[in-house]
């Protein structure tokens, strides 16, 4: 199988917990918390590793946060390339409030990176180049690294024939688009703000998505609606995957859980079909995983034979 390596920017330790009911002013007894390592692309190669993949994951350490971090990726048995940062590596929190069921999301925007330490992630990434056959960049920009930043790392890994996937929003991604990569991972709000449409139907997502493949700003895209289920995206064919019928424990980590499942499959030289019935397993197995726990091997290999993938017949034109 050939490698992966997961470039996370903006990494982070996730701390879960839970309480009775969300109040204001009051103390609230939360229940024993969870730790976890985090950050998109963090995420991406616990998943790749748990399938029994071939990964390291490339990130910025800073204080005794980022020690911790770096402990506890090293516990998954992930391979990590480090880059030391002045900054304290951040912390968020998720907080179950059981009363509802609901959910409540603190994500801090990270350690400020002068420039020296954002080229020095672009450097150790050159540095581990030709080798890996998919990079895949995930999550937020912290504070002081460039919105192209993405866009330079996707240009030393096509200097190598690599595939460079990528998954983030706002200026980061509309910067990688412009660079040019194989593959992203959008949800619909973030596509719609790319695009600047509603997308309010299955035609206007497919329409949305093959505009983006025929001006070359991604060879593939992987979009995911949520309770409708996900489509994936080439120019010459489309599939859609209705969405299992889960009870959730948690969503956090859906995605990167998607991504992951994804990304091991197609390093594994899976079709592209074949890749997304694993993605659309992996997000919903990371629904059975409370707080931050992502999805587990067992739950992805036993809901795969659950998820429909079908062609999508016809495809409106680009």
């Amino acid at each position: 199988m050939a490698g992966v390596l997961t470039l996370t920017v903006n990494p982070a330790i996730d701390l879960s917990t839970a309480v009775d009911r969300v109040e204001p002013i009051r103390k609230l007894r939360c229940a024993e918390g969870r730790r976890d390592p985090g950050g998109g692309g963090v995420n991406v190669a616990r998943v790749v590793r748990r399938l029994g993949g071939e990964v390291r994951a490339l990130y910025p350490v800073g204080g005794l946060v980022g020690q911790l971090l770096q402990r506890l990726v090293e516990a998954e048995g992930v391979a990590s390339v480090t880059v030391p940062v002045a900054g304290e590596t951040r912390e968020d929190v998720t907080v179950l409030d059981r009363g509802c069921g609901d959910q409540y999301r603190f994500v801090m925007p990270g350690p400020r990176l002068a420039e020296a330490e954002w080229r020095a992630l672009l450097d150790a990434l050159t540095a581990l180049g030709p080798g890996p056959a998919i990079v895949c960049a995930s999550g937020s920009l912290p504070p002081g690294a460039p919105d192209d930043f993405y866009a330079r790392a996707a240009a030393i890994v096509r200097g190598w024939g690599a595939r460079f996937v990528l998954d983030t929003s706002g200026a980061a991604l509309k910067a990688g688009l412009e660079a040019g990569v194989h593959l992203i991972k959008p949800n619909l709000r973030e596509l719609s703000e790319l695009t600047g449409a509603p997308l309010a139907d299955e035609a206007a997502r497919l329409a949305a998505c093959r505009t983006l493949i025929a001006r070359g700003r991604t060879e593939v895209v992987a979009l995911s609606l949520g309770a409708d289920g996900a489509l994936l995206v080439t120019a010459q064919a489309a599939w859609r995957a209705p969405a299992l019928p889960i009870a959730a424990l948690s969503t956090v980590g859906a995605g990167d859980s998607f991504l992951g499942a994804m990304v091991w499959a197609l390093a594994a030289g899976s079709p592209l079909d074949e890749a997304f019935r694993w993605a659309v397993a992996g997000g919903s197995a990371a629904l059975l995983a409370a707080g931050t726990g992502l999805c587990h091997a067992e739950d992805m290999r036993r809901l795969a034979g659950d998820v429909v993938v079908e062609a999508v017949p016809a495809l409106p034109a680009a």
